[in-house]
């Protein structure tokens, strides 16, 4: 019979404090996830109350994220126990831990191909779609049309956002979409949000995320704008597979897909305008 956590000796879970979430941030570069060089001050902003940190006698030995996003919808992620301490049955408490802070919420997840069978048999969740991650090089010019973030009303960002995204995030859209390091541009006419994107910079190249618009010509421009933002460098994104213009404006840019998610939830699928994310926001916050 496998340990519970009263049984190894020296073992807690902890809520995480900010700077805990640098650890959390180093777990992840170290899976090969990369990160943006400003994830974790960010991440920390969804929910300060949703980050946990397992300890094996004071050392770190784990980390997961529950973030509550509203009295609805949660998103389990930042998923690691460092290798010298799987099979202890730390991940298992950890996964209790982020369940018990979500509680009743939908909660979604991005899972490794791999691990989908088990969080459908353990934790019981349904898998949704696929999300793909493209690898390509930026360049180009930054077409005409588009105005910077900073020149769209919040609240009618935030109004946009929530028809992509399953629920409102008015705290961490905020400072993702002005964070250091990142460029945002979006579609506004005549008083109304038709898309919008930002790019940042990680650990290496720089990740689109979110790329929301209302129509492919709409999210072609702004990706294009993104990309051009960047010079010489590597640029991801995060394609969710059934949105078929998205995987074909990363094919015409010579993208190619290094990276495989499986998009799992709880309870439904929520209700939102998939056919209009291009990019998702990050695989760790949804």
């Amino acid at each position: 019979m496998a340990k519970n956590s009263e049984q190894i000796k020296g073992f807690i879970i902890r809520k995480m404090n900010r700077e805990d979430v640098e650890f959390a941030v180093e777990m992840a570069a170290a899976e090969g996830w990369n990160p943006g060089i400003h994830d974790g001050e960010l991440f920390y902003e969804a929910d300060n109350d949703g980050f946990f940190i397992a300890e094996l006698e004071g050392k770190p030995a784990g980390c997961a994220s529950a973030v509550a996003y509203d009295d609805s919808f949660g998103f389990l992620g930042l998923y690691v126990v460092k290798p010298e301490f799987r099979k202890k049955e730390i991940g298992r408490k950890l996964t209790e831990k982020c369940m018990e802070h979500l509680g009743d919420r939908n909660i979604g997840l991005d899972g490794v191909v791999e691990n989908e069978k088990k969080y459908q048999k353990v934790m019981k969740f349904s898998s949704s779609y696929s999300n793909l991650r493209f690898e390509g090089k930026s360049g180009g010019e930054i077409p005409d049309g588009l105005v910077k973030i900073s020149e769209v009303p919040f609240e009618k960002l935030l109004a946009y956002d929530g028809r992509m995204f399953p629920a409102p995030r008015p705290g961490f859209l905020k400072k993702w979409v002005n964070q250091p390091d990142s460029y945002a541009f979006a579609s506004f006419e005549k008083g109304a949000v038709k898309g919008y994107g930002v790019i940042r910079k990680c650990r290496v190249g720089y990740k689109v995320g979110p790329l929301f618009a209302d129509d492919r010509d709409t999210a072609e421009k702004i990706f294009s704008a993104l990309r051009a933002s960047v010079p010489e460098e590597i640029v991801y994104l995060d394609v969710p597979e059934p949105n078929e213009k998205a995987v074909e404006i990363a094919k015409k840019y010579h993208m190619n897909v290094m990276f495989k998610t499986i998009r799992m939830y709880s309870q439904k699928e929520p209700d939102m305008e998939l056919d209009k994310v291009y990019g998702v926001t990050s695989f760790e916050l949804g």
